[in-house]
């Protein structure tokens, strides 16, 4: 931030500019043209542009008017809002939570995982999803309370973060109705015929179902890959191809999404982690998380 920027003079510049004129702006503030006109002159000194021009009898604004201009309009309109923001938070007793979720965790069980805190009468809670690396820095900068994803924290003395296991879930094969007889049939070889999606690399689980599949000599028919679980299990019930997903989501894939259990798929899991800051959790509600996990 420049240190040399005055928020005073920026104001005045702003309502001068909205005003239309220094004498109208004047006017508004109570104040003399003179002040007013002053306090304009040390911000165009500041900023080390001319902010305002003669138009007729009046002022119009420059190139870098209009530029400054757009800038103390986000500045000073966030700053009406902040009585209402504050007024709000004051007003209700919350408990806020920041949630980070990696990209490659399956988004169907995010709501399973956050089961022990979905309860708390006056939950805020903040989700952001985001790739694994950047909302392990913003977890390191305090602007998360935790991380969830499917996969530990790796070994960084920069960023000192603890990972704890809330558990993991056997995978199994879904397919739409119209596919299910299909890929039943001398299952796991019919995977090489019917249509499959895919989680991506992103998803830690995609490598150990690589090798599930190298393990059972099956070239599998990939018509589609998605980073979001959800995403594709929508493209599963249109009757794209049938797909993995965790037992936890079963019935919420057979009654939502109208998908049929097909077969196990043995010795794949998905696991979830909690990554925090500190090895002893302070925040009441990512100690629940913890010590209350989801059943997975």
């Amino acid at each position: 931030m420049n240190q040399d920027l005055n928020y005073k003079h920026l104001y005045y510049f702003w309502v001068t500019a909205k005003e239309g004129g220094m004498s109208h702006a004047a006017a508004r503030l109570g104040m003399a043209v003179q002040t007013v006109s002053a306090q304009v002159r040390l911000l165009e000194q500041s900023l080390g542009a001319a902010l305002f021009k003669p138009a007729g009898r009046g002022l119009a604004l420059t190139d870098a008017g209009h530029a400054a201009l757009q800038v103390a309009e986000q500045i000073f309109q966030l700053g009406e809002q902040l009585h209402t923001v504050v007024h709000d938070v004051t007003s209700h007793a919350t408990v806020r939570l920041a949630v980070g979720i990696s990209d490659g965790l399956s988004k169907l069980a995010v709501r399973e995982l956050l089961s022990p805190v979905m309860a708390e009468p006056h939950l805020r809670l903040l989700c952001h999803e985001g790739e694994f690396d950047d909302l392990l820095a913003d977890l390191a900068l305090h602007r998360l309370d935790v991380v969830l994803s499917d996969r530990p924290a790796p070994a960084n003395p920069n960023l000192k973060l603890y990972s704890h296991a809330l558990g993991a879930s056997n995978l199994g094969w879904y397919a739409p109705k119209a596919m299910y007889e299909q890929a039943l049939a001398g299952f796991p070889g019919s995977l090489a015929e019917v249509p499959v999606l895919l989680p991506t690399a992103h998803a830690s689980v995609r490598l150990r179902l690589d090798q599930w599949f190298e393990q059972h000599g099956v070239v599998p028919h990939i018509v589609g890959e998605f980073e979001d679980s959800a995403l594709l299990a929508t493209f599963g019930s249109s009757g794209m191809g049938v797909f993995p997903a965790s037992d936890l989501m079963r019935e919420k894939l057979s009654q939502g999404y109208g998908m049929q259990w097909l077969a196990p798929c043995e010795g794949v899991q998905e696991h979830f982690f909690a990554i925090g800051t500190a090895r002893k959790v302070q925040h009441p509600l990512v100690q629940r998380l913890l010590t209350q996990p989801a059943q997975t």
